[in-house]
């Protein structure tokens, strides 16, 4: 298990600010020569930290419709499945879901209505109760700086410390906080795949 180092959190603050940032300029930055800034970044990606390099877009500038703030308070036992269903949504921008289950998203709905859209989006059944506010103004503004950076375990969700074990899996390389998550996941793996070669043949 490889900490992040200083060098590394900085490279994350210079890409977190412009992710098209040539390596050229991060090297400079960080007094690292372009190719090892780019074996640095391409571990950060193999380890999941960044998971790839996207735009910033002001969607108020691109995108209709209305801008609103959905609050969702779940049946515990559906929290993934709406989870799931927010994530794919093209309408939907942010999404979090708390500890205590309660989802909550920003998101762009168009002239048929946030009622309709909602509805359209997400199965009623699985929800208790709902709030929609309309959101003024949005900023996101991800940053590194002042973040103490953890990787999270595979299997519980936990942080993974100095202590962890990281396992190539199935081609993927995988993050544990101890070795008792880690032979769960591998046991978990190992059935499912049986499972898969059982259902071909």
């Amino acid at each position: 298990m490889r900490d992040l180092d200083e060098t590394d959190l900085q490279i994350l603050e210079l890409l977190a600010d412009d992710a098209r940032r040539p390596f050229s300029d991060i090297s400079e930055a960080v007094d690292l020569s372009a190719p090892a800034v780019s074996d640095r970044i391409d571990r950060l990606r193999e380890e999941g930290i960044i998971r790839r390099f996207t735009l910033d877009l002001d969607q108020s500038k691109l995108a209709g419709g209305t801008p609103v703030l959905v609050r969702l308070r779940v049946v515990p036992e559906h929290v993934d499945s709406i989870r799931n269903a927010l994530r794919d949504a093209d309408s939907v921008e942010h999404l979090f879901v708390s500890v205590d289950g309660e989802v909550t998203f920003h998101a762009r709905f168009d002239e048929t209505g946030v009622r309709t859209a909602l509805r359209e989006l997400l199965d009623f059944s699985q929800i208790r109760e709902y709030d929609v506010q309309l959101v003024e103004s949005a900023e996101w503004t991800p940053t590194v700086n002042g973040t103490e950076f953890a990787l999270e375990c595979a299997e519980c969700g936990n942080s993974v410390t100095s202590e962890g074990e990281s396992a190539r899996i199935g081609g993927t390389l995988y993050h544990f906080c101890c070795s008792s998550c880690l032979g769960r996941f591998e046991d978990r793996y190992d059935r499912l795949e049986a499972r898969a070669d059982a259902t071909d043949n």
